[in-house]
């Protein structure tokens, strides 16, 4: 097939057919879109569960609400850690494609749960599919970007999640008071009925995975019509990749693996914290429910204006500073918001937390794909994420079991703070870096501890 222009459009992939050409823009637009709908699931549970809780439906307690908070966040672990595995045989396209119809299908049906175990195991399969879609969404957007701005790509990729989490904040304000929390389950699995018909007709496959499947002349018409440079595997590295977490932990990787779960750890537990528990510990500090939810928006706000802030600063201050720098602020202005304020000045302070404590996490993301080649960008993701859910899994578990106890406010200010701290402190795989520093150069804000 020869190389068409890569803003030429070409005929869609059909079975046994040839692959996919379109125009690149159509790839960031797309994983976009569906990081989108992710950023809408980790706002949507924490938008919903103080009406839920005060108008007692389903039964739900604050212990069943942090049992589904855990259970969707299981089943993300569960599907971030399965997606290195799914994609070596299924191919990031079809990934992608599944992952978003399944959270999507999933979704829908939670509105319709009859009982708060129903409604946890939706959450729990749901998150199966979520799990697996933001970490392969990152590597296609990293393969697909231009030569250099891999980093930039995934950060600015990344808004598409916290734009979600604004727009879910912002709706569930006027849509859970006016018709209930049933409709925001609702909304969040519409798009999907635009966005899976896009995916279909436009996304092109991964040239990396179809040279690793054998589909060698098919990876060499996506590189250049892309104007990708495709990876050559030398003999027997395919086999290596699909050691997984093995071939992470070998000498040549462990410190640096060991130092991203460290932080994906500690930042996920922060964003997944906040996100379900920050409206209910506002509440505890005597907001009413309408500012309470207006807090989880600016949060989220706040994420967005970080994220196109923190890429830049860590070009400029090298990025080790600027990680470091990222977390610590995330545990000063966690713990300052323990201070009560003026409305409008908790409204500033919230702000500039969401603009730290989201950008931290995100960094994390864009140091592993750009410190990953293509062989093993995929499965570095999926195990950072995976991994990390860990932190996403502990995240309301810590949040609940203040507020089961009383103590949300402060104290759980105060806990959340400390988390920070710690990511703040995360080591220094040096001799790791100094080996892949061809993909860490390229990258326009990496993370590096």
């Amino acid at each position: 097939m020869s190389s068409a222009s890569a803003n030429t459009p070409a005929a869609s992939r059909r079975p046994g057919g040839a692959p996919i050409l379109r125009s690149r823009a159509w790839v960031a637009p797309l994983c976009w879109t569906a990081v989108l709908l992710d950023g809408f699931d980790a706002v949507v549970l924490g938008a919903v569960l103080p009406s839920m809780l005060e108008g007692g439906a389903l039964g739900m307690t604050t212990a069943d609400g942090t049992a589904v908070a855990t259970a969707g966040l299981v089943g993300m672990m569960i599907g971030a850690l399965a997606m290195g595995y799914l994609t070596d045989r299924l191919g990031r396209r079809r990934m992608l494609i599944g992952a978003v119809v399944l959270f999507s299908l999933l979704t829908f049906a939670a509105a319709f749960s009859p009982n708060v175990l129903v409604f946890g195991l939706l959450r729990f399969l749901a998150g199966l599919g979520l799990g697996g879609c933001l970490p392969t969404a990152i590597a296609m957007v990293t393969e697909f970007a231009r030569r250099g701005r891999g980093s930039n790509a995934t950060t600015v990729m990344m808004t598409g999640y916290h734009v979600g989490a604004v727009l879910t904040a912002a709706i569930a304000i006027v849509v859970v008071r006016q018709l209930g929390w049933q409709e925001m389950f609702v909304l969040g699995s519409l798009p999907a009925l635009v966005l899976v018909p896009l995916m279909l007709r436009y996304l092109p496959e991964s040239p990396s995975y179809l040279a690793s499947a054998g589909r060698t002349a098919e990876a060499r018409a996506v590189a250049e019509h892309y104007g990708l440079e495709l990876e050559h595997h030398a003999p027997g590295e395919d086999a290596a990749e699909k050691v997984g977490a093995s071939l992470l932990l070998s000498s040549g990787w462990r410190r640096n693996s060991i130092a991203i779960w460290i932080a994906s750890f500690m930042g996920l537990l922060l964003v997944y914290g906040l996100n379900t528990w920050l409206p209910q510990i506002m509440r505890a500090a005597e907001y009413d429910l309408g500012n309470s939810l207006g807090f989880l928006l600016i949060l989220n706000v706040g994420a967005v204006a970080g994220l196109w802030v923190s890429g830049r600063v860590a070009d400029r201050i090298t990025p080790r500073v600027a990680g470091i720098a990222w977390f610590l602020g995330s545990a000063v202005l966690l713990a300052a918001l323990a201070i009560k304020l003026p409305l409008a000045g908790i409204y500033v302070m919230v702000f500039l937390t969401g603009c730290f404590v989201f950008s931290s996490q995100v960094l994390v993301y864009a140091f592993t794909a750009a410190n990953h080649p293509p062989r093993v960008r995929a499965t570095a993701l999926g195990m950072s994420a995976g991994v990390g859910r860990l932190g996403a899994i502990s995240g309301p578990i810590v949040g609940g079991t203040l507020l089961g106890a009383g103590l949300a406010y402060p104290w759980g200010f105060f806990a959340f703070a400390s988390v920070g701290a710690l990511g703040g402190l995360a080591p220094v795989p040096s001799t790791h870096l100094r080996a892949h520093q061809t993909y860490i150069t390229n990258s326009y804000a990496v993370f590096c501890f």
